[in-house]
C-alpha cells in the first residue's frame, strides 16, 4: 500500500464548507472506540489519542503540550498524526500534525456556531490570542461574512499583536458579544455567567482535562448545554465535570452532541443562551485527517518537461 505524505502545502486545497461535510458524514458512521493517554511533566503534557470508525479507518496523534514555548516563540502543541486503513490496518498517511489540529479545532467549534450562533450573528469576542484564535478567525469569517472581531487576552502584547480591536474590560466585551470563543490554557473561570445576555451562544474550546474551566457554573447553568461527543467531555474535561460535581447541572442538562439528530442539536429561539463544548476528540482528528489526506490525493498531478 502507499504510503502518502501530507504536507502543510495541502492547506491550499482545504475550505471550511468542505471540513464540515466531512464532520457530517463522519458521524452518520458508527460511533468510534477511542482511547486517550495522558503523561504529566508539571505544567507540560504529553496527549496520546488513537481511534477506530468502522468503515473510515484508525488514527494515532501524539501531541507534546507545552505551555512555556509561547515564550520561546514556539507553538505550544506540536505532535505527529498517522492513518490506517480500515481493513488491513496498514499505515496509509502522515499528515501534518498543525494542519490537523487546527482544521478540528476550529472545524469542530464552526460546526457548532453553524447550528446554534444567531444567523444574523455579527459582533465576535475571541478571549484568548493564540493559534487558536487566528484560526477561528478565518473559520467563522467562512459562514458569517459579516463578522466583526473584538480580541480579549491577559496579555495585551499578544491581544495587540492578533491586529483586531482589543477589549480592555472582558466583563463588557462579553456583555456586547454575540458570539464569545474562549481559547484559553485557564485553570479557572474567566467569564461569568451573570454577564451573558439572551441570545448569545459560547464556543468553549481551551479546556481539555480535568483541572482546566473557562467558564463558571452560573454560565453553565444558564445555557442551553450542547458538547461535540459525551464520550470525550462529560467525565474528562473540568469545563462539566467540577459543575456536575457541585450539583450546578446534571448529565441531562446536555441537550445533545453531534452524534444526535440535527434538529436536536439546533438553536430554538433568538433569546436562549447556547453553550457547546470542544473536546476535541481523537474521532475528530480521523474525520479531519481523513478529509485533508483525501483533498491531498485529488489534487491535480503536475508534469514536468
Amino acid at each position: 500500500m502507499t504510503l502518502t505524505i501530507v504536507p502543510k502545502d495541502a492547506e491550499a486545497l482545504l475550505t471550511w464548507p468542505g471540513l464540515l461535510e466531512a464532520f457530517e458524514a463522519g458521524h452518520r458512521l458508527p460511533k468510534p472506540d477511542i482511547k486517550d493517554l495522558f503523561v504529566y511533566r508539571g505544567q507540560d503534557t504529553i496527549l496520546d489519542r488513537a481511534t477506530w470508525i468502522d468503515g473510515l479507518g484508525s488514527l494515532v496523534k501524539v501531541a507534546t503540550v507545552i505551555p512555556s514555548n509561547a515564550q520561546r516563540g514556539l507553538p505550544t502543541a506540536n505532535g505527529s498524526v498517522t492513518l490506517y486503513d480500515d481493513k488491513t490496518g496498514e499505515l496509509t498517511a502522515l499528515v501534518d500534525f498543525h494542519l490537523v489540529t487546527k482544521w478540528k479545532t476550529a472545524g469542530d467549534s464552526l460546526l457548532s456556531a453553524r447550528r446554534l450562533a444567531r444567523k444574523d450573528a455579527k459582533n465576535f469576542l475571541l478571549v484568548g490570542a493564540g493559534t487558536v484564535a487566528k484560526s477561528m478567525v478565518q473559520a467563522y469569517s467562512s459562514l458569517f461574512p459579516d463578522a466583526r472581531f473584538t480580541v480579549w487576552s491577559r496579555s495585551r502584547a499578544s491581544a495587540t499583536a492578533m491586529g483586531l480591536p482589543v477589549a480592555d474590560d472582558l466583563q463588557q466585551a462579553v456583555k456586547s458579544a454575540d458570539v464569545i470563543c474562549t481559547a484559553t490554557m485557564a485553570t479557572e473561570p474567566l467569564i461569568r455567567g451573570e454577564w451573558l445576555q439572551p441570545g448569545q451562544h459560547l464556543d468553549l474550546i481551551g479546556a481539555y482535562k480535568p483541572g482546566m474551566r473557562e467558564v463558571d457554573d452560573t454560565a453553565m447553568a444558564r445555557a442551553r448545554l450542547f458538547v461535540d461527543a459525551r464520550a470525550t467531555t462529560i467525565h474528562h474535561i473540568g469545563e462539566l465535570i467540577d459543575p456536575l460535581k457541585s450539583g450546578a447541572i446534571t448529565e441531562s442538562h446536555i441537550v445533545a452532541d453531534f452524534y444526535d439528530d440535527p434538529t436536536i442539536y439546533t438553536r430554538r429561539s433568538d433569546d436562549e443562551i447556547t453553550i457547546a463544548k470542544n473536546g476535541g476528540g481523537a474521532h475528530l482528528d480521523l474525520m479531519t485527517a481523513n478529509y485533508i489526506a483525501g483533498v491531498w490525493g485529488q489534487r491535480p498531478a503536475v508534469h514536468l518537461g
